[in-house]
């Protein structure tokens, strides 16, 4: 007698847990594919890596002017450990680490952006050195928009053409960081759409080009793209596929029952998208089953430093092993950074008693520069690029204060990193804000709440280019880029 998937799967007990591939289902998508005419298979390799600072970081915090701005920095910030100044959120003068970008003014960047400076090389290095060897840029003031937006056009909002949607809510302004889709909430990322647009370069391969080390996200969430999360162990458990059924019907095995299942009722969607999605995850389990390659670089023993260190271990297979991918796109984070209060200390050079904001910096710059080593030591420098995205800024005006308790609330432009070896850094790219509450940059509401100059799609267009997205396409993944004068931000050589 003919036996029905359904008795099978109950016979024999399977047990498989997979939960390392987001499924993408062939025809139940509600969007039409995008994806154009496909490039040839890359001769060369290109990386993206994304850190995702969640909770939205405060940028006023992080590159500090040093010039006579720095008095109306303090003037509405106060200075940090020093309650006759205010509310005590601003960092003191003499902690800041001076940098020259060739504009004509001098900033500093947050202490624990390098802290081996404030102690005198006791501490792991950070991002000074990148910045110093023209590989680090900062992208000022960028955020979601529209289309380009000055105050009046933000306040006046004529048809709801200037305003995207649910401005200073987290879980809105992280999908639109991920999806640049800023008019409704998104329903794929920008990468996940750059990976729908380049899969040709890979050619065939079992190992998707988005990788997460960081769980299942929006960001590389495509039309056809699915996306491979694993965890941050040796390569031989990342995937933590377990089996509790018969020996006889284990997965694990080509010819066993199991992979037998998985070629029953793929003439329906719902099923072909799940057997699809389950055989990919034992490929690449099998793939992934090899030992950890020797990494050069020290990486710090935090969640952001494992994170990247599982990536570099990735690049190195990739390029050196036998992965055999010549695109991959990478989705790290790191947490904690809703800092409505503790966001500093009495003493912001302290790498580890910094406050929220000052730890969490402490954490990614040595991680970040570990990762960076690293890709020089494998000769990967020039071929992966490194980058930030978070919520949104923070309000420029504090939210409470004495020590322990102030902070800063939601806000929206913001700055981020780029580093990497094709990064033409050193410098700043947009526009950094006036410091002052109601100036021109301010959204009208007196807090400080830039209005960005610079759009996600602009930024993301730019690393898109970059990774080998063809110019004509950058439209139909970037929605709002066309509305912009400049599509290619010119951070990367």
């Amino acid at each position: 007698m003919k036996r029905s998937r359904r008795d099978f799967m109950r016979d024999t007990a399977c047990g498989l847990t997979a939960a390392a591939v987001v499924n993408s289902l062939d025809r139940l998508s509600l969007v039409n594919a995008m994806v154009q005419q496909q490039p040839e298979v890359a001769s060369d390799y290109k990386a993206l890596v994304c850190v995702f600072f969640s909770g939205g970081t405060d940028c006023n915090n992080m590159i500090v002017p040093l010039d006579n701005e720095y008095n109306s920095y303090t003037a509405v910030r106060g200075i940090s450990g020093n309650p006759g100044t205010g509310a005590g959120l601003g960092i003191p003068q003499s902690a800041l680490l001076p940098i020259n970008p060739p504009i004509g003014r001098q900033f500093g960047l947050h202490p624990n952006l390098s802290p081996e400076v404030a102690t005198g090389g006791a501490a792991a290095p950070g991002l000074l050195g990148p910045w110093n060897q023209g590989k680090l840029a900062v992208l000022c003031n960028y955020g979601s928009l529209l289309q380009p937006t000055t105050k009046a056009q933000y306040q006046s909002n004529v048809n709801g053409a200037f305003r995207p949607y649910q401005l200073f809510s987290h879980s809105d302004q992280v999908n639109q960081q991920m999806t640049s889709i800023c008019k409704t909430t998104g329903q794929t990322g920008w990468g996940g759409r750059v990976a729908d647009n380049t899969g040709a370069l890979n050619g065939p391969t079992v190992i998707p080009m988005c990788t997460s080390v960081a769980g299942t996200n929006l960001f590389e969430t495509g039309v056809t793209t699915r996306q491979l999360a694993i965890g941050t162990g040796t390569l031989q458990t990342v995937l933590n596929l377990n089996w509790n059924g018969p020996s006889s019907a284990t997965p694990f095995n080509n010819g066993s029952g199991y992979r037998q299942l998985l070629g029953f009722d793929t003439g329906a969607a719902l099923i072909k998208g799940e057997s699809d999605t389950t055989n990919q995850a034992l490929t690449a389990d099998q793939i992934l089953n090899q030992p950890d390659p020797t990494m050069t670089a020290t990486f710090p023993a935090t969640n952001i430093g494992n994170q990247l260190k599982q990536v570099a271990k990735l690049v190195y297979l990739s390029t050196k092993g036998n992965l055999g991918l010549h695109r991959q796109i990478f989705f790290c984070s790191l947490g904690g950074f809703d800092t409505h209060t503790n966001e500093t200390s009495a003493d912001p050079t302290q790498p580890n008693q910094a406050g929220g904001q000052g730890n969490l910096l402490t954490q990614f710059s040595q991680a970040a520069r570990a990762f960076y080593d690293e890709m020089a030591a494998q000769g990967n420098s020039n071929n992966v690029t490194l980058f930030t995205l978070s919520d949104f800024g923070r309000t420029f005006q504090p939210s409470g204060s004495g020590s322990g308790t102030v902070g800063s609330d939601h806000a929206w432009g913001s700055h981020a990193f780029i580093m990497g070896g094709a990064v033409l850094g050193g410098t700043f790219y947009g526009t950094y804000p006036t410091l002052a509450l109601n100036s021109n940059d301010d959204d009208g509401g007196n807090r400080g709440r830039w209005i960005p100059t610079t759009s996600i799609d602009q930024y993301g267009a730019t690393l898109a280019q970059w990774y080998g997205v063809p110019a004509n396409l950058l439209t139909t993944i970037f929605p709002n880029l066309s509305k912009f004068a400049t599509q290619n931000l010119g951070f990367l050589g």
